[in-house]
């Protein structure tokens, strides 16, 4: 094997993965967990060995069938898709080490399958990042879909009409896109990325309503406000496993798409000056960041209130691609990193708590904080990441959000993310204050989480503060180099 190999073992070896682990899980369903948890392991070790490469050698391109491109299909790891293939691989492998327990007791009898899904919804997310062709990228696009449809209809008594509806909207997503990469061929009569980037014509109509379509299909697949509505119900329904292994990771992935195409295809000043898409998307993730916090806010069960969140979090992201200056987008994807683990950790801390109380609702954690020390330490850390305080990672990709508008005289972005700040505030530290001051008779017999469970929450919550610790480390070795073509960090 050639380090050129290294872009396709990944999907390869979800491939396989899922084959085993359904085949194997026939015959001792035991082995089913275990194979996945050694299926994620595998992936995240091929994304280091993919991200040292790319950082010595450049990107890596891997032609599918030997045809070479424009006419064949490429895989390409360049620094943006190894940025987002670790932290997909990464979180998932953080979930499916403790993922055992909570799948067992929702998913009772059906834990093979769930776990088979699981890395097929994997094997479509790695291919999102790593394609360089935008057909066989909606190929992937699908199949990480049905595959998190699926994972969602796996939960409570109202988790299948939660799914039919992200189904329909997720469907009306894939078809903007669809429809738009249709027009974006019709024009250039080819589908690969690089290519089509030097034959569009910014003035061309055609190319003007695809990037249109593409954005509206990119943002219901992003949940960015107001196509967000399946959101809150799907991460809700949703069991506590399906939920941290989607809420991380499926929204960013769909972020990344948008870069890619806005900022790599069609180009900053197309999509910033001459059609206003990127200020379209700003002011609508400011309305979304202002939405999902009250929402949240207004919330009584704490998986909603996350889910929530998640609208509010997922829009600081389209601030920074709206801004669309080096600062602001270097703000974004280092939200991205810090979104995923932050929010990861919390929707497992909600499946360790129903794990060990059978209960999720704010009012009967009253004093739990006591009774799960560590599990509560990592939510802690977690929580105030999400608030945005230092020295955590969430603080310096608002901090890099806020330079990068200020560096284009937009002094509202410093009001705004202070604003939304204190509102994130409000319903964390009322939540904080009822885990740690207040006490309940109804927690007596609760005990920590078992260590399978409650380690991937620790190292989570510990990752939230390194993140924050080492964000210049992440910005030299990851962001300047993933900035589109015309964006550079200087300094």
């Amino acid at each position: 094997m050639t380090w050129s190999q290294l872009p396709i073992l990944t999907p390869v070896v979800l491939l396989v993965g899922a084959t085993a682990v359904l085949l194997t899980g026939r015959i001792r369903p035991s082995l089913a967990h275990r194979l996945a948890t050694a299926t994620c392991a595998s992936c995240f070790a091929i994304a280091i060995a993919l991200a040292v490469q790319v950082h010595h050698h450049g990107p890596t391109h891997y032609a599918l069938g030997g045809w070479s491109p424009p006419i064949g299909i490429e895989l390409v790891a360049d620094t943006l898709s190894v940025y987002f293939l670790l932290v997909i691989t990464g979180i998932a492998l953080l979930v499916m080490v403790g993922a055992a327990p909570a799948v067992e007791r929702d998913t009772p009898g059906r834990s093979v399958e769930f776990f088979a899904i699981s890395l097929i919804f994997l094997l479509g997310l790695s291919g999102i990042v790593l394609t360089g062709d935008l057909f066989n990228l909606y190929v992937f696009l699908e199949i990480s879909s049905l595959s998190a449809y699926t994972l969602v209809s796996s939960g409570d008594e109202r988790a299948g009409v939660a799914a039919f509806r992200y189904l329909i909207v997720g469907t009306i997503g894939a078809s903007f896109y669809l429809l738009g990469l249709g027009f974006l061929y019709s024009v250039t009569g080819t589908l690969n990325m690089t290519d089509m980037a030097m034959r569009l014509d910014p003035a061309a109509i055609p190319v003007r309503l695809a990037a249109v379509m593409i954005t509206v299909g990119l943002g219901l697949k992003m949940a960015i406000f107001p196509m967000h509505r399946w959101l809150p119900d799907a991460y809700t329904h949703a069991s506590s496993t399906a939920t941290a292994l989607i809420a991380p990771i499926m929204t960013k992935v769909s972020a990344y798409v948008l870069i890619r195409i806005l900022f790599f295809v069609f180009g900053t000043s197309m999509v910033s000056i001459d059609l206003p898409i990127a200020q379209a998307i700003m002011w609508l993730s400011v309305a979304g960041v202002l939405v999902g916090s009250t929402m949240a806010i207004a919330q009584t069960d704490l998986k909603r209130m996350l889910a929530y969140s998640s609208v509010a979090q997922v829009a600081y992201i389209g601030v920074g691609i709206g801004l669309a200056t080096p600062l602001a987008l270097a703000g974004a994807l280092l939200h991205v990193i810090s979104h995923a683990t932050m929010k990861c950790c919390l929707f497992l801390v909600v499946g360790a708590v129903e794990l060990q109380t059978g209960n999720r609702k704010l009012s009967s954690l009253s004093g739990i904080g006591r009774k799960m020390p560590w599990t509560f330490a990592a939510f802690t850390a977690a929580a105030v990441a999400m608030i945005g305080l230092p020295p955590t990672g969430g603080f310096f990709s608002k901090w890099y959000l806020v330079l990068g508008g200020m560096a284009t005289g937009e002094w509202w972005v410093v009001i705004f993310v202070l604003g939304a700040s204190l509102l994130t505030a409000t319903y964390f530290f009322r939540l904080l204050e009822s885990i740690y001051t207040r006490q309940s008779s109804e927690l007596a017999p609760i005990k920590e989480a078992p260590l399978a469970v409650a380690l991937p929450i620790v190292i989570l919550g510990l990752a939230v503060i390194l993140f924050g610790l080492f964000n210049s480390r992440i910005l030299d070795l990851f962001l300047r180099d993933a900035m589109p073509p015309g964006l550079v960090i200087s300094g």
